[in-house]
């Protein structure tokens, strides 16, 4: 009898592991590589999988470059994510693409998306629906570089306040050899890092235009006050000589180098800026115009679901979007990586808010603007080639200036519907 018992037990033991490896499912995640941000998922995943014994959650990423060509490849060959990371920014590709469904109303009311997000959280609808959700947001800020500034004479507690003191720094911190050879940039120049926003949101509004006018399809910034922001931008290497486009291949690696005084950058590079022993750096708000006119960008990658996620997979996929866009996760997602809470009852606190490193991202949301891409790739190589335009080739600033608003309306036009 005790053995009949036993081996019944035994039955019954191994039919309840077989009904919950049957139950059990697996998604995949994409993103692609950043390691705070790789990290940062893996301990958002790890959390979850606690909470949700029956779901395993894959994560997979592929470099920054290779990401959106992925993505559209696995969707052609019946593959791909089921929960997939994309920039607000691609967003019309990746609907035109078929690669997104609208995110389930039942999971994401419109009314609670619209509450508790930032208003940014809109450039992820199209229509009536709503494609993706972030975790975190991210505004820009000027990063400086404290032992510079000592040794420069200026005090690093008062960083510059309006673009003539940042300026005014700039030309203090530069360092050049006896041959003339730039070795300490007193600001970066980086068009293909941050200055394409810096300049386009800017620097176009402080000097009394806008960048873009009937719902950001019409380029606007061929005028006057868009040569007078180049002009200023393309001096700093022509005329003050503080910087050099593609001194140390890209802006940020210089001043992670201790080889530039200032740069222009996103929150997205407080984890990897903090990571660094005995690194001193500030950040303050991005210099106001002589009137104290400011103004910012506020940008973010979102997380959505694949078009071709369905049935068990879609109601994991749907449990682990609301997980990774909630209060728990952008607290992870702050002090991991360094990005900004997406809900403003995380982000708006007041330790937050008294912060000296997220306070001033954090006020630059407040007046920061999003720029509606259809490709925000290609609109940012336009401002790449009209910097290096002049930089490199000599050509007017008016002449340059002219030829990338043109170049970059033929890239609006070309994605409006036919």
């Amino acid at each position: 009898m005790r053995r009949a018992t036993l081996f019944a037990g035994l039955i019954a033991g191994f039919s309840t592991l077989a009904l919950n490896a049957a139950q059990a499912v697996e998604i995949e995640y994409w993103q692609y590589v950043f390691d705070s941000r790789v990290k940062a998922m893996d301990q958002l995943i790890e959390n979850f999988e606690k909470a949700n014994p029956d779901i395993t959650v894959k994560q997979t990423t592929f470099p920054y470059a290779d990401y959106q060509t992925r993505v559209i490849a696995a969707k052609m060959g019946g593959q791909g994510p089921d929960v997939m990371q994309l920039f607000y920014g691609w967003l019309d590709k990746f609907v035109a693409g078929g690669l997104l469904q609208p995110l389930p109303t039942d999971t994401f009311p419109h009314d609670k998306i619209e509450s508790e997000f930032f208003p940014i959280v809109s450039a992820m609808k199209r229509g009536e629906d709503y494609y993706g959700l972030p975790t975190a947001v991210r505004s820009l800020a000027l990063f400086y570089n404290k032992k510079l500034f000592t040794e420069a004479g200026l005090d690093p507690a008062n960083p510059p306040k309006t673009l003539e003191e940042f300026v005014a720094a700039a030309e203090k911190l530069t360092k050049r050899d006896g041959s003339g050879n730039l070795i300490v940039a007193g600001s970066t120049l980086d068009m293909g890092g941050q200055d394409h926003q810096w300049w386009r949101e800017v620097l176009i509004r402080q000097f009394g235009g806008e960048p873009y006018t009937d719902g950001d399809r019409k380029v606007a910034y061929n005028t006057e006050a868009g040569e007078k922001a180049l002009k200023f931008y393309t001096d700093l290497q022509m005329v003050q000589k503080v910087g050099q486009a593609g001194f140390m291949d890209e802006g940020q690696a210089a001043f992670r180098a201790g080889m530039a005084g200032m740069t222009i950058d996103g929150t997205f590079r407080l984890g990897a800026f903090k990571s660094i022993e005995g690194f001193e750096w500030g950040v303050t708000e991005l210099p106001a115009n002589a009137e104290g006119k400011r103004s910012n960008y506020a940008s973010y990658f979102a997380n959505g679901i694949s078009a071709t996620t369905s049935g068990e997979k879609l109601e994991a996929s749907k449990k682990f979007l609301a997980y990774i866009s909630s209060p728990e996760a952008m607290d992870v997602w702050l002090k991991t990586v360094g990005e900004l809470p997406a809900r403003r009852s995380a982000a708006m606190t007041d330790a937050n808010l008294a912060d000296p490193v997220y306070g001033p991202f954090l006020k630059g949301l407040e007046y920061a603007r999003t720029t509606m891409f259809v490709d925000e790739a290609a609109q940012r190589q336009t401002t790449i080639d009209m910097a290096n335009r002049v930089l490199l080739e000599g050509q007017s600033v008016k002449d340059s200036l002219a030829q990338a608003a043109a170049a970059e309306q033929a890239i609006i036009d070309a994605a409006a519907p036919k």
